[in-house]
C-alpha cells in the first residue's frame, strides 16, 4: 500500500489542519479529565457504587478495541472520514450520558463514548505523521499538539468540579455538544483527506479484535468480581480470559492483516515503549479516576475543592510537557526525560500512600503537582520515541498501539484499584467499627459514596471512621502505583538511546 504523493502544506493550511486534529483530540481528553471529578456525585445520585469503576473501564475497553481497528482502516481509506464519524458518535454518546437515569445506562453511554474516542485517537494521532512526513517538521507540530492537549487536561478537573457543584454532573456531558460541533466544523473544512492507493484486497483482523474484547473484558470482570462472586464464576472468567489471550496469540501470528503485526512486536525498542505505555497508563488513569474519591470521600473536600486540588495534576502535566519540549531535541540522551518522569511519579504516589489521614491541603497539593510533572515528562516522549524508531510502513499502527496500550493499562489499573478499594475498605471499616463498638453501622457505611455527601444518620464518629478506612484502603492502591513506576524505571533502562533529530540534509539536496 502506498500513499498518494501530495504537495507540502502551507503554514496556514498546516495550522488549520492541526487545529482540526487538536480539537477532536481535545474533545476526548477533556471528557476523560472532566468526568473523574464528577464521578462521586454521579454515583451518589444514580446509586450503584459497584459500577463506579465501569464508568471508567467501560470507556477504556471500548477504546482499546477500536483504536487499532480504525488506525488500520485509516491506513486503507484515509483518516478524515473516520475523524468526522468518530466526532458524531462521541457527541451522540455524550447526549445519552447526559440523559441517563441509571448507572447501567450511563455505563452503556460511556462505552459508546469509548468507541468514538477510540476512533478519534486511532485516526487523529496518525494524521500528524501523514500531514508532516519530514521528521523535523513532524516533531515541532507533535510538540505543539501535546502542549495543547496538556492545556485541556489542565482545565478539565477544575472545570468538572465547578460544573458539578454549580450546574450538576450532567453538565459535564452537555459540554461535549458545542465543543464537538466546533471540532466537527474544523475537521470537515480544513483537515485534508489523503486517500491511499492500494492494489491489494483490504482485509481486517475482525477475529483478533473480538478476541481482544473478550480477553480484556473477561479479565476486567475477573478482577472486579474476585471476592464478590462465587469461586466458580471467577474461575470461569479467569479461564475465559486466558483462553482468549492464547487464541489471540495464535491468531495474530497467522493473520495476514494482524492488528498486532509480528514484525512490529519483534522490535526490542517497540516492546519496551509499549510496556512503558501500559505502565504509565495504569498509573495515570488510576489517579484521574480515584483521586476524586480519595479527596471527597477520604478527606471530606467538596467537588469544587477537590477540583482545585486535582487541577494542578493537569497543570503540572502541561508544565512538564512544555519544559520537556524545549529541551528534548537538545539532549544527547533524551531517554533521561521519561526516566526522571517515572521517578517523580513514583515518589508522588508513594507520598500519597504514606501521608495517611493527617495530610493537609498543601501536602496533597505538592504531591499531586509532582505526579503531574512526572506524567508531563513521560507521555510526549513515548509518542515521539515510537514515531522516531518505528519503520515507516508501521507508523500508523504503532502510533495507534501506543495510545491503545496506554488505555489497556488504564483499564487494568482502574479495575484493580476498584477491586482493592472494595475489599480493603470493607475489611478496614469492619475492624474500626468493631473496635469502636459501632458494628451496627456497617451497612450504613458500606457504600463509600456516603462519605462524600454525608447523611443525617452519620454521626461525626462514624464519618471519621469511614473516612479513615477509605484512606487506608486507597493507600495500598497508591503504593502499588508507586511500585509500577519503579518497574517502569527498570524497563526504561533497557531502551537504547533515542536519536530524535536526523542529520541535516546535504546542501546540494536542499530546495529553494
Amino acid at each position: 500500500m502506498t500513499v498518494a504523493a501530495h504537495p507540502a502544506l502551507t503554514f496556514r493550511q498546516a495550522l488549520l489542519a492541526m487545529l482540526g486534529v487538536s480539537l477532536v483530540l481535545m474533545l476526548s481528553a477533556l471528557d476523560q479529565t472532566v468526568i473523574g471529578n464528577a464521578l462521586p456525585a454521579i454515583v451518589a445520585e444514580l446509586n450503584g457504587f459497584e459500577l463506579y469503576a465501569w464508568v471508567a473501564t467501560g470507556y477504556l475497553l471500548a477504546s482499546i478495541v477500536t483504536i487499532p481497528i480504525f488506525g488500520r482502516l485509516g491506513d486503507y481509506y484515509g483518516r478524515k472520514p473516520f475523524v468526522i464519524a468518530a466526532t458524531l458518535i462521541f457527541m451522540a454518546a455524550s447526549l445519552m450520558c447526559a440523559l441517563s437515569d441509571g448507572m447501567v445506562t450511563l455505563v452503556i453511554g460511556r462505552a459508546l463514548q469509548g468507541i468514538g474516542g477510540g476512533m478519534l485517537v486511532g485516526t487523529a494521532f496518525a494524521c500528524v505523521p501523514e500531514l508532516f512526513p519530514d521528521t523535523r517538521q513532524r516533531l515541532r507540530w507533535q510538540i505543539l499538539l501535546s502542549a495543547l492537549f496538556s492545556v485541556v487536561n489542565a482545565i478539565g478537573p477544575g472545570l468538572g468540579g465547578f460544573m458539578t457543584a454549580h450546574l450538576g454532573w450532567r453538565s459535564v456531558f452537555w459540554l461535549n455538544l458545542p465543543l464537538g460541533g466546533l471540532a466537527l466544523f474544523f475537521a470537515w473544512r480544513h483537515l485534508p483527506w489523503y486517500r491511499p492507493k492500494t492494489g491489494k484486497v483490504i482485509r481486517m483482523d475482525w477475529l483478533g479484535a473480538g478476541l481482544i474484547a473478550v480477553a480484556l473484558g473477561a479479565l476486567q470482570l475477573f478482577v472486579e468480581w474476585l471476592g464478590h462472586s462465587s469461586a466458580l464464576v471467577c474461575t470461569a472468567l479467569g479461564l475465559l480470559s486466558l483462553v482468549a489471550f492464547i487464541a489471540l496469540w495464535f491468531q495474530e501470528r497467522r493473520s495476514p492483516a494482524a492488528l498486532l503485526p509480528r514484525a512490529l512486536l519483534a522490535e526490542h525498542s517497540m516492546r519496551v515503549l509499549f510496556a512503558l505505555a501500559l505502565l504509565a497508563g495504569a498509573v495515570m488513569f488510576t489517579l484521574l479516576f480515584y483521586l476524586p474519591l480519595l479527596l471527597q470521600g477520604g478527606y471530606g473536600y467538596s467537588p469544587q475543592q477537590a477540583g482545585v486540588l486535582i487541577t494542578p495534576l493537569a497543570l503540572s502535566i502541561t508544565l512538564g510537557a512544555i519544559v520537556n519540549s524545549r529541551v528534548m531535541t537538545r539532549m544527547s540522551n533524551p531517554n533521561r526525560l521519561p526516566l526522571g518522569g517515572f521517578i517523580a511519579l513514583g515518589c508522588a504516589c508513594l507520598g500519597l500512600a504514606l501521608v495517611g489521614t493527617s495530610a493537609g491541603f498543601n501536602t496533597l497539593l505538592g504531591l499531586i503537582l509532582l505526579a503531574g510533572l512526572g506524567l508531563g515528562f513521560i507521555f510526549l516522549n513515548l509518542s515521539v520515541f515510537t514515531q522516531t524508531l518505528v519503520e515507516r510502513q508501521y507508523l500508523g499502527i504503532a502510533t495507534a498501539l501506543q495510545q491503545s496500550l496506554r488505555l489497556v493499562g488504564g483499564l487494568l489499573g482502574t479495575a484493580c484499584m476498584g477491586a482493592l478499594v472494595n475489599v480493603l475498605y470493607a475489611w478496614r471499616l469492619a475492624q474500626q467499627l468493631a473496635r469502636a463498638g459501632q458494628s451496627q453501622a456497617l451497612a450504613l457505611l458500606a457504600d463509600p459514596q456516603v462519605l462524600s455527601h454525608g447523611s443525617s444518620e452519620l454521626t461525626p464518629l462514624l464519618l471519621t471512621l469511614g473516612r479513615h478506612a477509605l484512606i487506608q484502603a486507597m493507600s495500598i492502591g497508591l503504593g502499588l502505583c508507586a511500585l509500577l513506576a519503579v518497574i517502569a524505571v527498570l524497563v526504561l533502562r533497557r531502551l537504547p538511546v533515542v536519536q530524535l533529530m536526523p542529520a541535516p540534509l546535504a546542501p546540494q539536496s536542499a530546495k529553494p
